[in-house]
C-alpha cells in the first residue's frame, strides 16, 4: 500500500510508505497545512534518520572503514512497511537490511505511529537497538509548513513564539557543514519575527534549545502550536521561492566544520544501548481561533 489516510475531528493526514512521510495535514476549517511539494522544494516532510544534515565529503569513518552516507541519511527514500492502517492512527517500520548496511554497518528499527487524538496530530517515533553493539544515531522531524498559512496574509506578518526565552546564540551552516561560529540569536522576548531575508545564510540552529514548544502564527491565519518531547535541537529553513517554513526538531546535526574523527564521536549522535530504545514525539495543532498566544 502506498499510502493511507486518517482522520479524526477536524483533521485529516495522508502519509506514504515512502520515507514515512505525511504528505497532508489537513483541517476543516484551516484547510491544508503542509507545503504541497512545489518546484522550489520536493519534499513535504521527510523523516531524517541515521543522520541530520551533512558529512563531511557525504562519507564518514568507522572501524576503520569509510561509509558514504547522503544528507539526512536514507530513511527518507526507503519504504517503511506498515504494521498498523486504523482509521485515526498507523504505524509504519524501518529496520536494517543489506542495502542499509552497505551505508550504516549498524543494526536499527524506526517505527514511526500517527496519531489523531481529539483535535491533534500525535507521531511517536522509536528508536530501537535490536543488536549487540551501540548504536549511533540521528533523528530528525523536516515537516514544511504553509507559509503563509493563509491567503492573503503577509509572510512578514508571521511570528514564532516559544514557550521559554531562547537567549542563546543560534548557528549556521558553512558549505552543509555546521560553522564553528556562533551568531547572535534573532529571537526576542520569546518572539522571531519571520521574514524570508533569515533564511538567506541556510537553516537557522537551535543547538542549545530551552522550549519543547512554540506556537507558528500571523493575526489573521490559523495558528500552529508545535511540541517535542525527546528532541535537543531545533533547526528552522526556508528558501526563497517556496511558500513554506520548515520548523524541525532534531537530536542532532550536521558535522562540524573540521571534524575528522570517528562516526560514533561525531557530535550531536545519541547513542542507544545494545537491546534498548529512545523515544521521541511531536505534537501539532491547529490553534483556533486566529488569535495571539497569550
Amino acid at each position: 500500500m502506498e499510502q493511507h489516510r486518517i482522520a479524526a475531528g477536524p483533521l485529516a493526514v495522508t502519509i506514504r510508505a515512502r520515507g514515512a512521510e505525511p504528505t497532508s495535514i489537513s483541517h476543516a476549517l484551516a484547510g491544508e497545512m503542509l507545503w504541497q511539494a512545489g518546484a522550489a522544494w520536493p519534499k513535504h516532510a521527510p523523516v531524517l534518520f541515521p543522520i541530520v544534515g551533512e558529512l563531511a565529503h557525504g562519507e564518514y569513518r568507522h572501524d576503520g572503514r569509510t561509509y558514504k552516507l547522503a544528507r539526512h541519511g536514507f530513511a527518507r527514500e526507503l519504504d517503511f512497511t506498515w504494521t498498523e492502517t486504523g482509521h485515526d492512527a498507523c504505524t509504519l517500520i524501518l529496520a536494517d537490511d543489506e542495502r542499509t548496511r552497505a551505508h550504516f554497518p549498524f543494526r536499527f528499527q524506526l517505527e514511526i505511529r500517527y496519531a489523531i487524538v481529539e483535535d491533534a496530530l500525535i507521531v511517536t517515533y522509536a528508536v530501537r537497538n535490536p543488536g549487540t553493539e551501540t548504536l549511533p544515531a540521528s533523528l530528525g522531524a523536516h515537516p514544511a509548513f504553509r507559509w503563509p498559512l493563509a491567503e492573503g496574509v503577509p509572510k512578514e506578518t508571521h511570528i514564532l513564539t516559544f514557550a521559554q526565552d531562547e537567549p542563546e546564540p543560534i548557528r549556521r551552516l558553512e558549505e552543509n557543514l555546521l560553522d564553528a561560529e556562533s551568531f547572535p540569536t534573532p529571537i526576542r522576548d520569546r518572539t522571531l519575527a519571520l521574514d524570508p531575508s533569515l533564511f538567506d545564510a541556510d537553516a537557522i540552529v537551535m543547538d542549545r534549545l530551552r522550549s519543547a514548544s512554540l506556537r507558528y502564527w500571523a493575526p489573521g491565519a490559523p495558528g500552529l502550536d508545535i511540541a517535542w518531547t525527546g528532541f535537543a535541537q531545533l533547526g528552522l529553513w526556508s528558501k526563497r521561492g517556496g511558500d513554506f517554513l520548515c520548523i524541525e526538531p532534531w537530536r542532532g546535526y550536521a558535522s562540524p566544520a573540521g571534524f575528522e574523527g570517528d562516526f560514533v564521536d561525531k557530535p550531536g549522535l545519541m547513542h542507544v544501548p545494545a537491546g534498548e530504545s529512545k523515544i521521541f514525539s511531536m505534537r501539532v495543532r491547529v490553534a483556533m481561533p486566529f488569535t495571539a498566544p497569550r
